[in-house]
């Protein structure tokens, strides 16, 4: 033992047998370690459909570069060299990279979480924010999906990672709430079983969960009904649109009216000019989902400035 410690008491240009051993210990599993995270690095790289190979190749290249700094690093305190000047010049060119590239490294690190974690693949359904749609791919920069009415959305991965995400595919299916307007006239339980029917007259909806009814809102010339139902991903739109035609239908049926808003509109043809007596025509205009309906005309006499 003696011995031994005197072998590593040996001193080789200012450093001891012992100190230099343990940093080589250190820089090899350091080394070790890089090999192992660019492994990964790349492995999820690799899961990328049509890669950016410029993002991609800098992105490994920043990593690479970053985990090499961080090696001598700890491979230099091992040794017992002042190590503080070295990390500060470090720090801060990493700080002033980071601060030029942000956005474009928080999207890479948001698209190496989304990589890594799963959380949907390419084909997906899905919902983030407000925006549904179907995932068509996943770069590190952004993932792109397409809304039912064939749009292209870029979502920055940075946002996606941290936001919540309803993967329906994954859930197997959607569900369909509409909203419908009833008259006041008609009766709760008429208007549901019309609903009802119509849910179950379309094809598409799932038996389970079972589809429900409900009286919402009062509005200020109808009462207001949700129909929520359940949808496999791929029949949601068709089931959804074939039930929209279902309430109408069904609605007439049942004989329950659907009210609509309509505005009187009284015009005046002529008008009493100089106290004289002259014919006033009033028109009586239905305005109905934007078409001008007449529906009657009236006449009357006017003498100094009234109606008889």
């Amino acid at each position: 033992m003696e011995s031994i410690s005197k072998v590593l008491a040996m001193s080789f240009g200012g450093y001891s047998l012992e100190r230099i051993l343990s940093a080589v210990i250190t820089l090899l599993v350091c080394l070790l370690a890089v090999r192992l995270i660019m492994r990964a690095v790349e492995k999820l790289i690799g899961r990328i459909k049509q890669p950016n190979e410029r993002l991609s190749r800098i992105t490994v290249n920043f990593i690479k570069a970053l985990l090499y700094l961080l090696t001598v690093i700890i491979t230099a305190g091992s040794l017992g060299l002042n190590t503080s000047s070295i990390t500060a010049i470090a720090s801060v060119l990493t700080l002033g990279l980071t601060l030029a590239t942000q956005d474009i490294m928080s999207n890479v690190a948001g698209g190496l979480v989304i990589l890594s974690t799963h959380p949907f693949s390419i084909g997906d359904v899905i919902e983030s924010d407000g925006t549904v749609g179907t995932v068509r791919d996943i770069s590190l920069n952004h993932t792109r999906i397409e809304t039912a009415d064939g749009q292209i959305i870029l979502l920055p991965n940075r946002s996606l990672s941290g936001s919540k995400i309803i993967n329906y595919t994954t859930l197997g299916r959607r569900r369909i709430v509409l909203t419908i307007g009833a008259s006041y006239d008609a009766p709760t339980e008429a208007v549901k079983s019309a609903c009802l029917d119509a849910v179950s007259s379309t094809g598409g909806i799932l038996d389970e969960p079972s589809p429900d009814v409900f009286l919402t809102a009062y509005g200020d010339s109808a009462i207001e009904y949700t129909v929520r139902c359940w949808a496999s991903c791929t029949d949601y739109w068709d089931a959804r649109n074939h039930l929209n035609e279902a309430l109408r239908e069904s609605f007439a049926k049942h004989g329950v009216e659907i009210p609509y808003n309509h505005l009187n509109v009284h015009i005046l043809d002529r008008a009493v000019l100089g106290g004289q007596t002259g014919m006033v025509h009033q028109q009586i205009i239905h305005l109905r989902a934007g078409v001008r309906h007449p529906l009657r005309l009236e006449a009357g006499r006017v003498t100094g400035g009234g109606v008889q």
